[in-house]
């Protein structure tokens, strides 16, 4: 099943992913870049005005709290930031990934 079609499940307790496992995950998440120490997930989004962004950033709240899985996220007039990680493992898990193809598919 394709990631955007997942849902996050909890993951207390189980190991953040390995540095192969994200790579291997980044391959289903266009335009996501994973930090050099595969901790964290992130990705710019840029749009056409201030009224698109914060279109943007509803939709992806709405996301978020669907899945109980939220990112970071820094918001300017043009752009949105969001930013990755699963802080209850140290690092990224599965429900990373899965929220970065649930938002790649609001721009679907």
């Amino acid at each position: 099943m394709a990631l955007n079609q997942q849902h996050c499940t909890p993951i207390k307790g189980t190991p953040p992913l390995t540095t192969v496992e994200v790579h291997e995950l980044l391959a289903q998440v266009p335009g996501w870049q994973a930090s050099e120490d595969c901790r964290h997930l992130h990705r710019q989004f840029t749009f056409a005005n201030f009224h698109e962004t914060m279109a943007f950033v509803n939709a992806l709240a709405f996301v978020a709290h669907r899945e109980d899985h939220h990112p970071d996220l820094e918001v300017g007039y043009n752009r949105c930031t969001v930013r990755y990680s699963t802080h209850a493992i140290g690092g990224l898990s599965r429900n990373d990934f899965i929220c970065a193809a649930r938002i790649n598919a609001l721009l679907d």
